[in-house]
């Protein structure tokens, strides 16, 4: 059966880091590409990071310099450090793998991430 359960999220102010996890079970994670979405209500799901199998890293323009995301693949889990946060940084976060435009898993619970001014 295939899990994905996202945590470490929280409040921060303004500033303030935190290091999301994913942790995956019953998938190929080794040979996937992993990303970290967001999202907020009302408003579209939104691609933050990717890491490749050999760990090349995307992210979108608002966080890059700021967000790191990584891999263990021997504990098959993914990681977002979140530095340097600002308040629009609130949201849900989802990680997944995509194929195209379809993802290979159902989304996980997700992990709340509020910053605060």
């Amino acid at each position: 059966q295939v899990r994905l359960v996202e945590s470490g999220g929280g409040a921060r102010q303004a500033g303030g880091s935190l290091r999301l996890s994913c942790a995956t079970s019953g998938t190929l994670f080794n040979i996937r590409t992993w990303d970290w979405y967001r999202q907020t209500p009302g408003k579209q799901r939104e691609l933050v990071a990717s890491i490749n199998r050999g760990g090349s890293a995307n992210y979108v323009d608002s966080v890059r310099g700021r967000f790191t995301i990584s891999r263990d693949n021997a504990k098959n889990t993914v990681y977002l450090q979140m530095n340097s946060l600002k308040p629009e940084d609130t949201a849900v976060y989802y990680c997944n793998s995509y194929y195209g435009d379809s993802r290979r898993y159902d989304w996980g619970p997700g992990t709340q991430v509020t910053v605060s001014t």
